[in-house]
């Protein structure tokens, strides 16, 4: 499906609707569908309309629809500041519509294409949001199947939006979940791969059936990019990247780039694991684990610039703080530590 880019697109006349909403411009057209601003006449706000494109083949035609609605029934029984929210589904005069919020910003492909380079602590603060926004998901039966730049939309104060939720695996989706043709579109879907190759899973490279635990990982490939400014894997032909995927390993970020903190490297090539059982368990955990190394970050900050600061040995070389560890014993002892400092940190609390 199409991102919603918020760029001045083509005016659309004034007597366009689509249910209740009036059209205003074109913002974004795509293979599948087509986004326009829009105005909601009854709550007095912008929207933004995704209308599905008519395709040449009746079978691609209901495949889409199907897609389509799927988007709207997994995004829709969420709520989360980090995840976009859906107003309205319909199906009018055969015309199917999604209304969801107009979002203004740009998606994160955008931002790393452009050369965008995030801190340790920008990407730690958008990965928390995001692997936050996942655990909800998961806890309410969805799990996304195609986490990547494309889908995370970065709004001002690098505030994260996931959204696309076409091939998400959600309850009451129109196939049964629990069959076979359920995992299908990780194959071949009209001569294309449903989903991004760059960021998908072994398991999912492989077409192997997969659950939340896909979305760790990608979500890992996400955060491997932001702070190494290249994919985990790139090849010249997608069956040799999908190859590359399930049975290769990639250097660890800290490879790449020296100035990433061994504890949060470790953090990123626990979440890509080969093997799901070794991965993080929960979106949950994982987010567990970037707070409490965020925490460290903070830590770090007021050792090298407190008026008791000393030339001690950098904390790069500690391990990621196990999950196990509660995050409260981490935060009292950055309270301790800042009130030693000197009793200006109280941006630690």
């Amino acid at each position: 499906m199409m991102p919603i880019p918020t760029r001045p697109g083509t005016a659309v006349s004034n007597n366009n609707r689509v249910g209740r909403y009036y059209l205003v411009r074109e913002i974004g057209r795509g293979s599948f569908g087509t986004v326009y601003v829009a105005r909601d006449p009854v709550i007095d706000r912008n929207v933004a309309i995704k209308t599905r494109n008519a395709g040449p083949s009746a079978v691609g035609n209901k495949q889409a629809e199907a897609q389509f609605i799927n988007e709207a029934r997994a995004a829709g029984r969420l709520n989360h500041p980090n995840i976009i929210t859906i107003f309205d589904a319909s199906n009018e005069g055969g015309a199917i519509f999604i209304a969801m919020e107009y979002l203004q910003g740009s998606e994160l492909s955008k931002l790393l294409d452009a050369g965008t380079h995030f801190s340790t602590m920008d990407t730690l603060g958008i990965c928390w949001k995001l692997a936050d926004a996942l655990a909800h998901a998961h806890k309410n039966g969805v799990v996304h199947r195609d986490i990547n730049p494309s889908n995370i939309f970065m709004l001002a104060d690098n505030q994260p939006k996931i959204f696309d939720f076409g091939i998400a695996r959600a309850p009451n989706r129109l196939q049964d979940q629990h069959s076979d043709e359920d995992d299908a579109p990780f194959t071949l879907f009209q001569d294309n791969l449903i989903g991004t190759p760059n960021y998908m899973s072994p398991e999912q490279a492989t077409g192997r059936q997969v659950d939340h635990l896909t979305d760790i990982y990608s979500l890992g490939a996400v955060m491997y990019e932001m702070l190494t400014q290249r994919k985990p894997f790139q090849s010249e032909t997608t069956e040799k990247l999908l190859e590359a995927i399930a049975h290769k390993a990639p250097p660890s970020p800290i490879e790449i780039n020296t100035t990433v903190p061994l504890g949060l490297s470790q953090i990123v090539m626990k979440a890509m694991s080969k093997r799901p059982e070794k991965r993080y368990q929960s979106a949950q955990e994982m987010a567990q684990d970037i707070d409490n190394f965020m925490n460290l970050e903070k830590l770090r900050s007021v050792r090298a610039t407190g008026p008791f600061s000393s030339p001690e040995p950098e904390l790069d070389a500690e391990p990621a703080i196990p999950s196990s560890m509660n995050s409260s014993v981490v935060k009292a002892a950055i309270g301790l530590i800042a009130v030693a400092a000197a009793g200006t940190y109280y941006w630690f609390h």
